[in-house]
């Protein structure tokens, strides 16, 4: 499971913002029901939320640390 998670970084690292942004507008414009961009638009989400998780925390860390 390890190795997914990874290979799906990597290769989500420069995509995943255009996919969360674009999919909902080509839905709203006429793209039919697609089950496997559905869960890559979940997947990219995860990981902008899991980005935003680890800059909070490393934040939080730092402020810990420097007091």
């Amino acid at each position: 499971m390890k190795e997914l998670y990874g290979v799906g970084i990597l290769f989500f690292y420069f995509l995943k913002w255009p996919i969360v942004i674009g999919y909902p507008y080509l839905r709203l414009h006429g793209l039919s029901q697609n089950y496997i961009l559905d869960a890559l638009w979940l997947y990219c989400l995860f990981l902008i939320f899991k980005d935003f998780y680890m800059m909070l925390q490393k934040k939080k860390d730092n402020d810990k640390d420097s007091k």
